[in-house]
């Protein structure tokens, strides 16, 4: 019998090196899966001023599941988490489980109490200046301090902020596609997939709400949050974030 595939999305701004320990704690059990998404490593740079939108990228991970693979469990982190619970909407024949460390799903924020949450996603400048070297280096200051807190920029090394640079046009669409999309709270309903949604205490209002109510919605979420950790976990503390995710596929993987 063949190994049970496992699909390991990574973050926007990174690429799939972001999950090698978890890949290297799965390859003996199962088949791993960890495309680099459009834009970043092997997959090529997006030229900067092309439109592009998220879809593309759920596309891509698709047609890695056409291949005979069977129902895989699928693996995210941030924009590759929300990617993940795209792709268990449009292929949920394909999809065995879900493990999404904060998925960006901020169309689930819906109600009227979400105001507050709305307003600091707000403060995500929504024009990105291309410049004479297809570089807005103030965006994307301001768009890792959003996440990481003030001066989170200026503390990256630089080889990590030259990485950014070089894939800052295409980050830049995923967060204005991502922002747009409106799938809601009934829609993420229909994921019967087993999730594990992961989080950290530390991490922005916003995705910690998203967190709470996709919990609420999706009938087989488990919601396990890390005390002193912020939306970076997967890397900064990534022995307990893979322990976590690599039981939830153990157990889901009891069937395959």
């Amino acid at each position: 019998m063949s190994k049970p595939g496992v699909l390991l999305v990574h973050s926007g701004g990174f690429t799939s090196r972001q999950w090698r320990k978890l890949a290297a704690a799965l390859e003996s059990t199962h088949q791993v899966l960890a495309p680099d998404l459009i834009g970043y490593g092997a997959s090529g740079t997006w030229p900067p001023g092309v439109p592009f939108h998220f879809r593309q990228d759920v596309a891509l991970l698709a047609s890695l599941l056409d291949d005979g693979h069977g129902p895989v469990h699928v693996v995210g982190h941030s924009y590759g988490g929300f990617l993940a619970l795209q792709l268990a909407l449009a292929r949920p024949d394909a999809v065995r489980s879900l493990a999404l460390y904060e998925p960006v799903a901020f169309g689930i924020l819906d109600e009227p109490r979400d105001e507050d949450a709305h307003r600091l996603l707000a403060r995500v400048e929504a024009h990105y200046d291309l410049g004479a070297d297809g570089v807005d280096e103030a965006w994307l200051a301001q768009f890792v301090d959003w996440w990481n807190g003030p001066g989170a920029w200026a503390g990256l090394g630089e080889a990590t902020r030259t990485s950014f640079r070089e894939v800052g046009w295409k980050l830049y669409q995923e967060v204005i596609t991502l922002m747009a999309d409106r799938t809601d709270r009934a829609i993420y309903g229909t994921i019967g997939a087993p999730t594990l949604l992961l989080g950290g205490e530390l991490s922005p209002l916003p995705e910690r709400r998203v967190l709470e109510k996709l919990a609420a919605a999706l009938p087989g979420a488990t919601l396990q949050m890390f005390a002193g950790v912020g939306h970076m976990g997967p890397i900064t503390h990534a022995t307990a974030v893979n322990a976590a995710i690599v039981a939830h596929i153990q157990a889901s993987s009891s069937g395959d």
